[in-house]
């Protein structure tokens, strides 16, 4: 009789379209021999989800942000969690850990938590003691109680163990080494001399603003934005107070898997992240890892986990400036250099060799290996 495979229940709170780290971990698990289920929730403004090889349950909810938002889907996935029959839990961000640890508890299961980022210094929670504690309170007392947990970087692993004494593995946002594409997957956007390329969050600090008027100073560019967001309304009302429609293009949320035949249309992608708090400052978005695999060089902010893996590499620039006709300029030259600009691409085509999810998802495999399920 074969042994029966350990079930896996992972939970996150977006709604699975664009999160291309839940799906890679739960791929990974999938194809190792686990049953694999994805939880997460469901907006009205949803796109349908690809077919998956592992099983998947978007929950629709009454409330989309806020206290109740919050409240409410720890709930259900408390009450789901509890009925549902698992070996191992996967808790993906401080949201969804309070109800995974509680259910782990009186069930007696595994717990496995993966931090995508440093939660309780995100800009949101700047600002807002009173939530900001509230999360900090959560953390604080579930973390030093966790025996498998694992992180986006180094210097996020490093902040945890500092705070908690726990020390956390790291499992960085990697494509796959299958998604490094060939021109031949490119489409066609408005003819321009360039393309600068932003996708992911459309959230305060995310540097939009600052390169929206900076296209004010950039002849023969256009700038496409990827993505859905807080802030969306106000980018696009200011893209036409300043009249640059023509200039800029909003896409939208994008399936992931949909994504590569945009990105690798580009010339540039940026990563202008505002130093706001911790999270921001220690960040290594998973975006700097798309463009790579697209082939295309790198502009980004001068922190310290972007900037070490720049310039490792070679695929792009750094700059510190936050004056839009300043990082114009930077652009230009940039753009202007070919030598330059064609080491820098060349580099991305060899960085990603390494830079790819088959080296990355070993940690993975051997954490859940080492649990054992009766």
């Amino acid at each position: 009789m074969d042994k029966r495979k350990p079930k896996i229940i992972i939970s996150v709170i977006n709604d699975l379209v664009t999160d291309q780290r839940v799906h890679k971990v739960a791929q990974t698990l999938h194809m190792q021999g686990y049953d694999v289920l994805l939880v997460g929730r469901l907006l009205k403004e949803s796109l349908s989800l690809s077919k998956r090889d592992y099983q998947t349950k978007r929950m629709s909810l009454i409330f989309t942000k806020g206290l109740f938002f919050y409240a409410e889907i720890n709930i259900r996935l408390f009450l789901y969690l509890l009925f549902y029959k698992f070996d191992i839990a996967l808790s993906n961000d401080l949201d969804t850990l309070l109800a995974n640890f509680l259910v782990s508890k009186i069930k007696r299961k595994h717990l496995v938590y993966d931090s995508h980022e440093i939660f309780t210094e995100v800009p949101e929670l700047i600002n807002r003691s009173f939530q900001k504690n509230f999360w900090k309170r959560i953390e604080k007392s579930i973390l030093p109680k966790l025996k498998y947990t694992y992180t986006v970087n180094h210097s996020v692993a490093n902040y945890y163990n500092s705070e908690y004494g726990i020390k956390m593995q790291v499992v960085r946002n990697l494509p796959k080494s299958a998604n490094s594409f060939s021109e031949t997957d490119k489409i066609s956007f408005e003819k321009r001399t360039k393309t600068i390329v932003y996708q992911g969050a459309l959230n305060i600090g995310r540097g939009l603003k600052l390169i929206i008027n900076a296209m004010q100073y950039l002849e023969k560019v256009q700038l496409v934005i990827i993505g859905d967001g807080d802030i969306k309304n106000e980018l696009v009302n200011m893209v036409y107070d300043l009249k640059l429609s023509d200039k800029i293009k909003f896409l939208g949320k994008i399936p992931f898997n949909e994504l590569k035949s945009f990105t690798v249309k580009a010339d540039l992608g940026i990563s202008l992240e505002d130093n706001l708090g911790l999270n921001y400052y220690f960040a290594l978005p998973n975006k700097i890892f798309d463009y790579i695999h697209a082939g295309i060089p790198v502009l980004a902010s001068d922190l310290p986990e972007i900037a070490n893996l720049i310039n490792k590499y070679k695929i792009g620039i750094v700059t510190k400036t936050r004056n839009a006709k300043e990082l114009a300029n930077v652009i230009t030259h940039f753009f202007s250099n070919d030598n330059k600009y064609k080491v820098c691409k060349n580099n991305t085509l060899i960085a990603r060799k390494e830079l790819c999810w088959e080296n990355e998802e070993k940690i993975i495999i051997d954490m859940f290996n080492s649990l054992k399920v009766n």
